[in-house]
């Protein structure tokens, strides 16, 4: 249908007067990967550094991957024990949970990116990508501290829109990799990646008794029958009925 609607518009330059009533197909309905808390503990015990931090946020506050990397220094509230995701899935703002128990590693964290960052600007660089039309509006708000990633790449970058030398967030791919060998290190068969510690977030939450209003508003989901897919979850093995072969006692 969108083919035809572009073919229509940009194509034979003839805007559809009518609407097009097409059958659309049924999206599949799969169950995601839940891990267990005792699950999460081991690997995030298995990790370390900047990716372990990661993915401590993942998990304790709903994260994706993207939005994780793509933080800002000032879309952390610690006073509110609140993120701000900027731009998340559909370009929607939302605010999430914060776990205190990560406070102390991040602040830390944070006085050592922030040597990086005085380093930067000393050297004439320290300019960070701004969002929308934000560098034009706010010239020098790029190397203010507040606008400054959370978890910076390693190494400056030219960036190929305009040839300007930045340092941009980590890259995923660091991350998922870290996460993999913490998998294969702890002999885990479940297909585990970054969005697991998400789906393990929902899930542990509806176990703890939390509205799931409130899951869809920190989740940041449209519908809320896309985090009712987690009720599913919770309705598998041991959380349903249970079997009638423990009944048997053979």
């Amino acid at each position: 249908m969108n083919a035809l609607v572009f073919l229509y518009k940009h194509v034979l330059k003839q805007p559809l007067d009518q609407e097009i009533n097409a059958v659309r197909a049924s999206r599949k309905i799969n169950i995601p990967v839940v891990m267990t808390r005792e699950e999460v503990a081991q690997i995030i015990a298995l990790m370390g550094g900047v990716p372990q931090l990661v993915v401590k946020l993942l998990y304790g506050s709903g994260l994706r991957i993207m939005e994780a990397v793509r933080l800002r220094v000032q879309d952390i509230d610690y006073n509110f024990k609140q993120i701000t995701v900027r731009s998340g899935k559909g370009a929607k703002d939302r605010i999430t949970t914060f776990p205190t128990s990560v406070i102390p590693l991040l602040q830390n964290h944070l006085a050592k990116v922030r040597v990086i960052h005085n380093r930067d600007l000393d050297q004439g660089y320290g300019e960070v990508y701004m969002p929308n039309a934000l560098a034009r509006k706010y010239p020098n708000a790029a190397k203010e501290w507040n606008w400054q990633y959370v978890f910076p790449a390693r190494n400056l970058a030219v960036d190929p829109r305009n040839e300007k030398v930045r340092r941009h967030h980590v890259d995923p791919s660091v991350i998922n990799k870290a996460i993999k060998a913490a998998v294969r290190k702890a002999g885990m068969t479940k297909r585990i990646s970054a969005h697991t510690f998400r789906h393990s977030f929902a899930t542990h939450l509806l176990q703890r008794g939390t509205d799931i209003r409130t899951i869809q508003a920190l989740l940041g989901h449209k519908d809320v029958a896309t985090t009712m897919i987690y009720t599913h979850v919770l309705q598998q093995g041991g959380q349903a009925a249970p079997s009638p072969l423990d009944d048997l006692g053979v």
